[in-house]
């Protein structure tokens, strides 16, 4: 798996369109918090009970059209589920999984606030918010 920073993978999906976005958070943090422009969401755990999505691996293949060597781009909160995400996309075959680090919200800051330090949004990635 290709780790990149946000602004990395801002790029790689502008250079490469066959490539597919995932955004893996859950519905909530999608709809509420705010998802990158162009993602696609397919969450990899779901609330309230935090159970991972026994159709996430299918549901990525049908997005790709079966295509498991399209470039698969996935990002979550903070660039920790996406990882897990992306191994069970690895272990499926898939052979371009790149996680964005960082995630959307970035990392914990000393007072334990995201967005001050790092990720999609701290870097003013275009996103958007239903």
């Amino acid at each position: 798996m290709l780790d990149l920073t946000p602004r990395q993978a801002h790029e790689l999906l502008g250079q490469q369109p066959d490539a597919v976005f995932i955004d893996c958070r859950s519905e909530a943090e999608y709809l509420f918090v705010g998802h990158p422009a162009g993602a696609v969401h397919v969450p990899w755990a779901e609330a309230p009970d935090w159970d991972i999505n026994p159709h996430f691996v299918s549901e990525v293949r049908k997005l790709v059209s079966h295509s498991i060597d399209r470039p698969v781009v996935i990002i979550c909160r903070s660039g920790n589920r996406s990882v897990h995400a992306g191994q069970a996309l690895e272990a499926a075959g898939f052979t371009r999984v790149i996680n964005v680090l960082h995630g959307f919200e970035g990392s914990l800051n000393e007072r334990h606030h995201r967005g001050e330090l790092n990720g999609w949004r701290f870097d003013g990635l275009p996103w958007e918010q239903l």
